[in-house]
């Protein structure tokens, strides 16, 4: 197969789409192509947001492809649109490749309605972080589906899990990409299994569209790396019990043998993350100004919580979101505390990875803070603590984004240029999968 061919051809792109222009792409293409897609609904999402999937193609094998698990991270919206045209306009990809494909742009649109602030910036750091919104880990799609065994059972699996467990029991998928992305780390990928040569398309794939690739601090402490930024999936196994989650859509894909696979793509590009060359500065030091940054976050946003915490009145995802965060940083803290080899000289990856990490979650976190202030002033619950602390926070996290920005010197990643790489990762997967 050419993927160039097909990654050449995704459009240009200036948004990331709504959730309602979401639903009326799916509306138009099944409506123009009936023969073609089909279009049906898979579940309903706990605010009463219809799932939908489209499916497109000739078998013998299917692919489930999940757009949007975490809402924070809205790509894949565009990548299952260009991949739905793509199938729609070149009849061999979807007749002779020997996939069906179901395609859902994104399985949590009650999250990404609180996205959409920045949707439409997607390179403007500071709306992103003022409009950022991430649920709490027992409401994130990807992490709640079930789990038993070892001692650990989880079973609160929500209304949008459960659309995809009955979507992947129903076609018994021989291929599922779950599609995400990041911040200012570089590109990498978490594959089920080590596929041979895989792992290292991918890199090529990533490096060709011109992105860099993340050589920095892994995502899970634990993860093992196949590749160059390439990983082995971790499994609920190993990180619900740290975590309190349930599974992952790895996790189930797993019990139909299917390949599976997540690419995580960064909104901006710095080459720096790529650099591994060593510096003078030890592993394990990177690691505890880092661990001490986090600290010092955990330390300002709880005393400002405590501050209002009597005053606090409405149940916002905002409030569930910071309140997760706050209690399950000594889990996070530890997992790097006992980071394997960290007596080594520090790459400049590490050390450029580890700091833009510190920013990042004081941007996202400081954020989601003032949007559980800004609920409280919105429900007309203007108390002398929470006017207090939204004042003095909002200086706070000013004084953050300046920080942050401060000798910042990545770019902004056109869309193209990301669509264009989680789609020839599909392509390249959906084959590798035939055979793996």
């Amino acid at each position: 197969m050419d993927i160039d061919l097909y990654v050449n051809q995704v459009p240009d792109y200036a948004a990331f789409p709504t959730v309602d222009q979401m639903h009326a792409e799916l509306d138009h293409l099944a409506a123009t192509h009936p023969d073609l897609v089909r279009l049906r609904p898979i579940g309903t999402s706990r605010l009463g947001e219809p799932l939908r999937v489209a499916t497109i193609g000739v078998g013998p094998h299917d692919a489930v492809i999940i757009g949007g698990p975490h809402p924070n991270e809205p790509i894949g919206a565009l990548t299952v649109s260009a991949l739905l045209r793509r199938l729609v306009e070149d009849r061999w990809l979807r007749e002779e490749f020997g996939y069906r494909w179901h395609l859902i742009p994104c399985v949590d649109p009650d999250g990404a309605r609180l996205n959409e602030g920045w949707y439409a910036r997607p390179g403007d750091r500071r709306a992103y972080a003022e409009h950022f919104y991430r649920p709490r880990e027992a409401d994130q799609v990807e992490w709640t589906f079930p789990l038993t065994g070892d001692g650990y059972t989880y079973d609160r699996t929500m209304p949008e899990t459960e659309a995809l467990m009955r979507l992947m029991d129903e076609v018994k998928p021989a291929f599922v990409y779950s599609l995400h992305n990041g911040e200012l780390q570089g590109a990498f990928s978490y594959l089920s299994r080590d596929v041979p040569g895989l792992a290292a398309e991918l890199a090529a794939l990533a490096a060709g569209q011109g992105l860099p690739l993340h050589m920095g601090p892994p995502e899970v402490p634990s993860a093992v790396r196949i590749g160059p930024a390439a990983y082995l999936t971790p499994r609920g196994s190993e990180l619900g019990p740290v975590y309190g989650i349930g599974g992952g859509s790895v996790d189930y894909a797993d019990r139909f043998g299917a390949l599976h696979l997540v690419t995580e793509l960064p909104y901006w590009a710095d080459p720096a993350v790529s650099d591994e060359t060593p510096t003078e500065q030890v592993y394990a030091e990177v690691i505890g100004a880092f661990l001490a940054g986090q600290r010092a976050l955990i330390t300002e946003l709880g005393r400002s919580m405590a501050t209002v915490q009597a005053d606090l009145t409405v149940a916002s995802p905002f409030r569930r979101s910071l309140e997760d965060f706050l209690r399950t940083h000594d889990d996070f803290v530890a997992e790097w505390e006992d980071f394997p080899g960290a007596d080594r000289p520090a790459t400049v990856a590490e050390v450029v990875g580890n700091e833009q990490l510190k920013h990042s979650m004081r941007l996202r976190y400081g954020g989601t803070y003032l949007r559980l202030l800004d609920a409280e002033l919105a429900a007309g619950n203007p108390t002398p603590a929470i006017r207090a602390e939204r004042a003095r926070m909002g200086e706070v996290f000013d004084a953050w984004f300046t920080e942050a920005q401060t000798g910042f010197t990545a770019t902004p990643i056109p869309l193209r240029t990301l669509v264009a790489v989680q789609l020839g990762a599909a392509l390249l997967a959906a084959e590798a999968a035939k055979t793996a």
